[in-house]
């Protein structure tokens, strides 16, 4: 279901979330390649699918508004572009007095340049608290960086353009939330944060509008039981 209704719902019962990890739709205004070259036009598939699955329009005000009141104390990484960061610092710093950190994921495998930009190697987790718990209990966990291939193997597998690396998640949920917590994700995808939860042992509740992401978090969590 639309995660909005689904957390007025939670609201309406009194759910308490303690921790939120969540990755929304990014905002991407140009999603074509913009080159000639037989490579640009070989990567033309990938944005397409994007805006097909409603990947490309960023989220709204009022799904934060949502969030924040689910928790007693906010307690929340989302993932972004780097587009939607000065949104997100508004709402976040400007509005309601956050703290904030700025995590970095680092593909080691980022597809080569085209059109005169950047490498696409990065991509940005922003977490905002206000008294939320932050206690990493490594050296490793508490690093703001995290480097890995892009997952090819799972996302063939679970058919998600966008699936985020299992363990880098499991990280920030070991590093914000103890055992039996709550953990919220109104965008859960493929469900990396519902599985990351279930190996970790906290809680969980998940919302996906799309209705073949929903069936294949399902599948993913069997999985993990057998």
């Amino acid at each position: 279901m639309d995660s909005l209704e689904g957390m007025r719902q939670l609201k309406q019962q009194g759910i308490i979330v303690d921790l939120i990890v969540t990755d929304p739709p990014y905002e991407i205004t140009n999603t074509t390649p913009g080159g000639k070259s037989e490579f640009s036009k070989s990567i033309e598939g990938a944005f397409k699918e994007l805006q097909e699955e409603h990947l490309t329009q960023g989220i709204t005000k009022e799904y934060l508004d949502c969030m924040v009141s689910l928790q007693s104390k906010i307690n929340i990484y989302i993932w972004c572009n780097g587009s939607q960061i000065p949104f997100y610092l508004d709402y976040f710093v400007k509005e309601r007095k956050c703290k904030f950190d700025i995590l970095l994921w680092n593909k080691t495998n980022a597809i080569p340049t085209f059109y005169n930009k950047y490498l696409t190697d990065k991509e940005y987790v922003l977490y905002f608290r206000k008294g939320g718990y932050c206690k990493p209990n490594s050296y490793e966990d508490a690093k703001t960086i995290y480097f890995s291939p892009i997952n090819a193997k799972d996302k063939k597998k679970y058919g998600h353009p966008t699936i985020k690396p299992l363990d880098f998640i499991k990280r920030m949920i070991r590093n914000s939330s103890k055992e039996n917590e709550i953990v919220l994700d109104p965008f859960s995808g493929s469900g990396t944060t519902a599985l990351a939860c279930k190996e970790l042992n906290r809680r969980f509740i998940a919302f996906e509008i799309v209705e073949k992401y929903y069936k294949i978090s399902l599948l993913r969590l069997q999985e993990n039981d057998q």
